[in-house]
């Protein structure tokens, strides 16, 4: 599994870098905006500066509406600005139609720039919650549409998690779909050191967290710890290890 960490401004990716052996990518996002809020192009192009060169950016286009040729200009200037990963809310897409839709429009303006970047249609576990479309829909979206990858975040930051709103079981059909699309599979929303056994076995690719990172445990008024990152990286690669250790005698 990767390990994806979403600093909240410049000083916290400085903090990321300092623990930069730990995680595998630097996420940006501006949480005031929404669950995946845009950032501005210039602190994705100075957190990219600030972050080892080998540690991958990914980038926030915006938790979207149903505009096509608008998103796909948002995702072009995240690519532009650094990202080598393009993730975007499917918020405003109420029906897989307009979702393929919009992200039909990203992948042509990403890939004509910077064919190695990598697309991921994001929605929302909590979909429910908001009217976008149906988490086990996103697998299909990103397929049609020819993104890279499939990813399940949660839309309002309540306190509520991810398996609150869509159980582990459900949340390994996602993975299941995404990887028999041939797509990547990232699961976020409040994910906590105690869900990693479960990531673990339903074999996610990237696992996407903040508070648990962040002094407290607080997402909005921690800040990401260098020594809270090393750890959730020792418990993951333990859950990772434990379960390809289960799977061998199987």
């Amino acid at each position: 599994m990767l390990l994806l960490i979403s600093p909240d401004s410049l000083e916290e990716a400085l903090d990321c870098a300092k623990a930069a052996e730990h995680l595998d990518i630097v996420d940006v996002k501006k949480p005031d905006e929404g669950s995946l809020g845009a950032n501005y192009p210039w602190v994705i192009r100075a957190i990219r500066d600030a972050v080892p060169a080998d540690k991958p950016v990914s980038a926030t286009v915006g938790d979207v509406p149903y505009k096509p040729g608008t998103v796909a200009q948002a995702a072009l200037g995240a690519a532009v600005s650094g990202a080598t990963y393009i993730k975007v809310g499917l918020y405003g897409c109420t029906t897989p139609e307009q979702a393929v839709d919009v992200m039909r429009g990203v992948v042509r303006a990403v890939k004509d720039h910077r064919p190695d970047a990598l697309v991921v249609a994001s929605g929302y576990a909590d979909a429910h919650r908001v009217g976008c479309v149906n988490p086990l829909a996103l697998p299909d979206i990103a397929r049609r549409s020819g993104s890279d990858g499939a990813m399940l975040d949660t839309a309002i930051k309540d306190g509520t998690r991810l398996f609150d709103h869509t159980p582990p079981d459900v949340c390994a059909e996602f993975v299941r779909l995404a990887h028999e699309a041939g797509l990547l599979a990232a699961l976020a929303g409040s994910v906590k050191a105690g869900d990693l056994g479960e990531l673990a076995r339903m074999s996610t690719d990237i696992v996407g967290v903040r508070g648990a990172v962040c002094e407290g445990g607080d997402r909005k008024t921690g800040r990401i710890q260098p020594q809270l990152v090393a750890a959730f990286r020792t418990e993951m690669d333990r859950r990772v290890r434990e379960h390809a250790a289960v799977a061998a005698t199987g």
